[in-house]
């Protein structure tokens, strides 16, 4: 299960439009195999998932992300986040019935 999030990490990142990169439900938990991974990207304004191809396109459209890469994919553009980005990132910790998950946020090492 990591190595596919790795490979998502590299994917997103490879677009250079990643703001906030965050992963949550039962990849994080103790559950000894989760299913999926789940990951939430706050894209940068100038962000277009229409000139993508080949795995960036993939992954940045949800059921091909889900099929290909095993993830379920949402993400956002900083503009679209109305109550302002870290409420966008905290919107995830919330669980359906309204308990709290949680949730990691992975930042890239500065090179």
């Amino acid at each position: 299960m990591s190595d596919r999030l790795e490979r998502i990490y590299r994917t997103a990142f490879s677009t250079g439009q990643v703001s906030r990169f965050i992963v949550f439900g039962s990849f994080i938990t103790a559950k000894p195999e989760p299913n999926d991974v789940d990951v939430f990207f706050l894209m940068e304004d100038a962000f277009d998932s229409e000139t993508l191809s080949g795995d960036s396109e993939r992954l940045f459209h949800h059921g091909d992300a889900a099929n290909y890469f095993g993830a379920s994919i949402f993400w956002l553009r900083k503009a679209a986040a109305w109550e302002g980005e870290q409420a966008a990132v905290e919107y995830w910790q919330v669980k359906r019935g309204g308990g709290m998950r949680g949730i990691v946020e992975i930042i890239p090492e500065a090179l």
